[in-house]
């Protein structure tokens, strides 16, 4: 056991000499110990964690919706990347209401940050926690009306296709053609309230014009509040209407 736990503690020493250089000049263990498929398993171990295993396995299975088209984030007005983006709208501005907080105007959220699709057919509650791994929180950015104009600069500039809710952007021979939030243009006498990621807040994928606003913490995990509504739509209706439209855009290198 000592030779074990030795060895153990030699892996965990590699793993972080990983992450931070280190200068290791040599390293004596009384025995060398292999780690293969013939290690026999420890059966006591096995049985006191099966129980939970079972457990997390049928949650993890659980169906909890269902899709007659396949949820996508291929494109540049993904059916999943605005779906999520619509749900992060919902839950920002539910949160606002119960807070007595202005309502949300917008919602924003980065397609890099939706690591898979969901296929056509019954949805499980592990295909969510494939979608979004990460532990991000959403926070509601409260930002001036001429500090939105970063963020439609940000999308003239990078062309890119990262989900928005309650936004209307279109660009056209390198010019913003056309920019509304929740239907209107800008007004720079009002006060806008965006939902997002804590990830993007702080300038995640080049979103420096989020460091302008003030950040309002939700203390909502974006996963959770996915599963909730999926939980609560059994059969999801996917957008299919137009928010970003880059004409004549530059193909990617």
């Amino acid at each position: 056991m000592k030779n074990r736990l030795l060895g153990f503690g030699i892996v965990g020493l590699l793993m972080i000499s990983c992450k931070t250089p280190l200068n290791v000049a040599n390293i004596h263990t009384e025995k060398n110990i292999y780690i293969t498929d013939q290690l026999k398993e420890n059966e006591a171990m096995n049985a006191a964690i099966q129980p939970y295993k079972q457990e997390l396995e049928g949650k993890m299975n659980t169906v909890i919706s269902h899709t007659n088209v396949e949820l996508t984030k291929a494109g540049d007005n993904s059916n999943l990347g605005n779906l999520l983006a619509d749900y992060t709208f919902e839950g920002a501005d539910e949160w606002a209401k119960k807070n007595n907080r202005p309502p949300v105007d917008a919602a924003v959220i980065n397609i890099g940050g939706i690591r898979t699709i969901i296929p056509k057919g019954d949805i499980q509650t592990k295909q969510i926690y494939e979608v979004m791994p990460f532990e991000n929180e959403i926070v509601i950015v409260k930002m001036s009306g001429k500090g939105m104009e970063g963020l439609f600069d940000y999308y003239l500039k990078t062309q890119k296709n990262n989900p928005v809710s309650h936004l209307i952007i279109e660009t056209e021979n390198g010019k913003l053609s056309q920019k509304l939030i929740n239907g209107k243009a800008i007004d720079y006498n009002k006060t806008y309230y965006i939902a997002t990621s804590d990830y993007l807040a702080l300038g995640g994928d080049n979103m420096l014009f989020f460091g302008k606003g003030e950040l309002i913490s939700t203390g909502i995990k974006m996963r959770d509040l996915f599963l909730e509504k999926f939980q609560q739509n059994p059969e999801i209706s996917a957008p299919n209407d137009v928010r970003l439209i880059f004409k004549n855009k530059k193909s990617e290198e």
